[in-house]
């Protein structure tokens, strides 16, 4: 019987982030294909409309936000709908915290070398975090609050979205040649399955 279990779990880590990773995809495409459809059909005559031809309108959208986002004008244009999300009490939350998720695991807004490592006090080892902002920062409010040469580093969990914010001295910190987005998705996973090497 505690033959089968390791079996079963072994089949299950190697299904099931396929399974979910598929299962994202589809409904994406899916989702793209009921929002995007009928305004095809306005364009087209039903016998030329092909399935997968909305998903592929949505990344060529995408494709053409992202060209179009280096000119200043246009930037403006399309982070228009997320500052009026943002003047929203519930909606603002929400907004706010997935556009930092995105921007974290992209790397996007980051000091170079923004992943350390360091010792903390009564902690035998080292923990692997972001820097996310700096003392020297201008205009941000954690900035305000710390000390000079004191840099806020995150330390996210394992297996959770969740982690800790602390205030660091900057010469106590260890650089790591990793962006924040690997290291994020390293930490997340307990190094699982990462081959990367970390200096």
């Amino acid at each position: 019987m505690k033959m089968i279990g390791r079996h079963f779990m072994l089949g299950i880590t190697i299904l099931l982030p396929a399974i979910l990773s598929i299962q994202l995809v589809v409904w994406l495409v899916s989702t793209m294909e009921r929002w995007l459809k009928p305004l095809w059909l306005l364009l087209l005559p039903n016998q030329f409309y092909f399935p997968g031809l909305a998903a592929l309108t949505f990344v060529g959208i995408v494709v053409a936000v992202g060209i179009s986002a280096r000119l200043p004008i246009a930037d403006r244009l399309w982070r228009m709908p997320g500052r009026v999300l943002e003047r929203l009490p519930v909606v603002a939350f929400i907004y706010n915290m997935i556009r930092d998720f995105v921007d974290l695991m992209g790397g996007k807004n980051f000091e170079d070398q923004s992943v350390v490592s360091a010792s903390l006090p009564g902690v035998n080892g080292r923990l692997l975090g972001i820097v996310t902002r700096r003392s020297s920062d201008e205009g941000s409010a954690l900035g305000d609050v710390m000390e000079d040469q004191e840099v806020a580093v995150y330390f996210p969990m394992s297996y959770q979205a969740g982690g800790y914010m602390v205030f660091l001295p900057e010469s106590e910190l260890t650089d790591v040649d990793m962006t924040p987005g690997e290291a994020l998705s390293l930490i997340m996973t307990a190094g699982l399955g990462q081959s990367k090497h970390v200096k």
